[in-house]
């Protein structure tokens, strides 16, 4: 097979097939039930960002539902590569390359709601082109419009389940909207995240973003900007943040591992801040930006 080519490679039963080539059987509890879990790895130039934390977070989502993980580390690792070398000629003129992978429980004989036994893991992942990597330079930077919503979603989005309707329809409310994303706030009126990232706050110098919980995915590059943010003696919190405390912010951000930091200038019609991408998201995009092929554990 010529590895150089403009097809999307996928991976599926095992073998690299091109992506219109793959065939999932309707009975996979992946398509009845959104019974498993998957990740989106982002990568520049054949480096992929945050692999250990990416797959950490995969094995940890297998066990949560109880998936029998059918592969080591470094099978994965070996995975991850090859779907990166498959599928490079796809990032052209600087774009980047996302790896995703998921793992459903597998295909049975018959629908039912309990775990069947004996059944292998379906694994599933392709390669496709996102935004070249962020630069976080102030010139030609543009914030985004936001709308904001009561969070609807399961009570377990800590599992990075594909299961992912009550997220889908958040986004599309954002869509309806004419905006970039919905970002969600609990029965509380506290901030959680957005339908597909996680948020930050800055008010006078403080940088702050939720503490995680079930209501809250542990986001990748959530995990890899405190980190940077930390280590180079900037005031971090993660607390819980009200949506009055969202609204009087200096600036605020959404995260995500193929978006990166994405600046927010407006929240349901009304200006965050002076309404122009900020200083403090300049600085931490461009730290982002300088270390993002550093390797980072899990915490």
């Amino acid at each position: 097979m010529t590895k150089h080519n403009a097809q999307a490679m996928a991976w599926h039963n095992n073998q690299f097939v091109t992506l219109n080539e793959v065939r999932i059987s309707p009975l996979d509890r992946g398509f009845l039930f959104g019974d498993g879990i998957y990740e989106v790895i982002p990568s520049y130039q054949g480096k992929a960002v945050g692999l250990q934390l990416h797959l950490q977070r995969l094995c940890a989502g297998l066990a949560a539902i109880a998936i029998n993980n059918p592969y080591s580390q470094s099978q994965w690792q070996q995975l991850v590569a090859s779907l990166i070398e498959y599928n490079q000629p796809l990032a052209t003129e600087g774009a980047g390359l996302g790896i995703y992978l998921q793992v459903s429980r597998g295909a049975d004989h018959k629908r039912g709601h309990a775990f069947p036994t004996d059944v292998a893991p379906t694994v599933f992942g392709y390669g496709f082109a996102i935004a070249p990597a962020p630069t976080g330079l102030l010139a030609g930077a543009k914030g985004v419009r936001v709308h904001s919503e009561r969070d609807l979603r399961w009570q377990r989005c800590q599992i990075k389940s594909t299961a992912l309707l009550g997220n889908v329809l958040h986004h599309q409310a954002a869509v309806d909207a004419g905006c970039y994303e919905t970002i969600l706030f609990n029965q509380r009126d506290e901030l959680t995240e957005g339908s597909s990232c996680n948020v930050f706050v800055c008010k006078d110098g403080v940088i702050a973003t939720p503490p995680l919980d079930n209501q809250i995915l542990p986001g990748i590059t959530r995990h890899i900007l405190l980190r940077l943010l930390r280590q180079h003696g900037m005031a971090v919190q993660e607390r819980v943040i009200s949506r009055s405390e969202v609204m009087a912010a200096d600036e605020v951000w959404l995260t995500s591992s193929s978006k990166e930091l994405v600046p927010v200038v407006e929240i349901d019609g009304n200006v965050i801040g002076t309404g122009i991408v900020g200083n403090s998201w300049a600085q931490a995009q461009q730290l982002f930006a300088r270390h993002r092929f550093d390797p980072f554990d899990a915490v």
